[in-house]
């Protein structure tokens, strides 16, 4: 695994998907269902009542931690030292994957962002398979280590930033494009997967779909949320992303139609030199720090809300300081010279 590789990953495991796990929601049981429950808990029936099953809180307090053995595993040589350790990030992951079906069976909903969201909770699964038998050195389904090394970042990127962005442009905006978007991410990352196995075409045919929802979700991330963002920090990065984003799909697309027909295509190295770097910051890191600053605006309006007025007599924002002669905004001051009421003009005839 080359060096640029690796720090791309090494980005994707510590700051990526940490800051991804944040943006997403604790599951909600539907309406009817959260119904159905509390009638039989009243009934004593608790057979019937299906609790909620563990949210990612544990997860997203303790993934440094458990992607540190993988990150150590890209830095050392291919050995059973780096396996073990490769593998001890793989079982994260798939602890991850298995919260795929716990959120679907509290949600019962293939919304589409929904379908986003338990995409972006599978596909780092893949990504720590293919570290695992990458470090170790052996070919997996048939591909040589060289290949496995860029699945891992693909599925890092491509597959949990793209189809959570893709399920949070959705959750917001709305609208046939956002559907779209979302969808058609997890549907082109899955056609992407499965041209591995079948041929180059099959593999260009996942590359224009995941290449058509992700320009959807750039195009409402400039449309729509770019220009409602509440700062210009907050849309510098939305209009980065999007911009980014915009490019390096083109030049996934123009890779797997030259890998698809044979015409002139840049090559792995240069893929990931340009693709890949900017996927990872113009793209993933640009666009999360954008969504953690959106999510943290009504944190904050609360927080200010909640804030108490100060006891400070030289306030001015104390409701007890209006009393106070020394304060230049009461209007009783005797510092401030009271105008003379206008005289109230009449309106009856003289007598």
């Amino acid at each position: 695994m080359s060096v640029l590789v690796a720090l791309i990953v090494t980005l994707g495991m510590l700051v990526i998907v940490p800051m991804g796990l944040r943006l997403i929601d604790e599951p909600d049981r539907p309406a009817g269902q959260a119904r159905h429950d509390e009638q039989a808990g009243q009934a004593g029936r608790t057979g019937p009542v299906r609790p909620r099953p563990p949210g990612l809180r544990l997860l997203r307090r303790a993934w440094p931690l458990l992607a540190a053995p993988g990150v150590l595993a890209l830095w050392l040589p291919r050995s059973p030292l780096a396996t073990a350790l490769a593998c001890a990030y793989a079982l994260a992951t798939l602890a991850l994957a298995l919260h795929a079906p716990a959120r679907l069976a509290v949600t019962r909903s293939l919304a589409p962002a929904e379908v986003a969201v338990l995409t972006a909770l599978v596909t780092p699964s893949v990504a720590g398979l293919a570290l695992v038998a990458e470090r170790g050195g052996h070919t997996l389904f048939g591909f040589e280590p060289g290949i496995l090394a860029l699945t891992v970042p693909h599925f890092h990127f491509a597959g949990f930033t793209a189809a959570l962005v893709a399920g949070l442009v959705c959750r917001t905006t709305g609208g046939r494009t956002a559907r779209f978007a979302a969808l058609s991410v997890p549907l082109g990352t899955l056609l992407v997967l499965l041209g591995y196995f079948v041929d180059d075409w099959a593999e260009l045919a996942g590359a224009l779909v995941l290449t058509a929802g992700m320009w959807a979700v750039a195009l409402l991330t400039w449309r729509e949320l770019r220009t409602t963002a509440p700062d210009r920090v907050t849309r510098a990065l939305l209009g980065v992303s999007a911009a980014v984003l915009v490019a390096t799909m083109l030049l996934a697309l123009s890779w797997a139609l030259g890998e698809a027909t044979g015409l002139p295509h840049p090559s792995l190295t240069w893929m990931a030199a340009t693709h890949g770097l900017g996927n990872a910051l113009g793209f993933a890191l640009c666009s999360l720090l954008a969504w953690r600053r959106l999510r943290a605006l009504p944190e904050r309006h609360e927080t200010r809300a909640r804030r108490p007025l100060s006891r400070n007599p030289r306030n001015p924002r104390n409701p007890r300081n209006f009393r106070d002669p020394r304060n230049p905004r009461n209007p009783i001051n005797p510092r401030i010279p009271r105008t003379a009421p206008h005289p109230t003009p009449r309106t009856e005839l003289p007598a």
